[in-house]
């Protein structure tokens, strides 16, 4: 994996990586492959707080780039849409915040 462009966004605290993945002779990565070489690269980063986005895969060519948002800490993340925690939450070691609060009943 290459990294094309390493910005750090200290208003949304996160780390955005544009990468770039050439896997000659293997399958197209999966979003948790993604996700672990990301963590690799950010050595001291969350696997909880690491977002995968625009993972594209060129048609043909062994080629694949993106976008990696790694977060500082799990209530930054709220910023991120649900439908991007739903994506992620089965590669994620605890459940977010969010999730435990919106499985609550009303009435406790």
């Amino acid at each position: 994996m290459e990294i094309v462009n390493r910005t750090e966004n200290k208003l949304l605290n996160r780390v955005e990586i544009d990468f770039s993945w050439q896997h000659i002779g293997l399958a197209t990565p999966s979003r948790k492959e993604v996700m672990d070489l990301v963590r690799t690269l950010e050595p001291k980063s969350n696997p909880d707080c690491i977002v995968v986005k625009n993972c594209n895969t060129r048609f043909g060519q062994p080629l694949t780039t993106g976008t990696a948002f790694v977060y500082s800490d799990i209530s930054d993340m709220s910023v991120e849409p649900s439908y991007i925690h739903k994506r992620h939450e089965q590669f994620w070691t605890a459940k977010a915040p969010e999730a435990e609060e919106s499985s609550k009943g009303g009435d406790e």
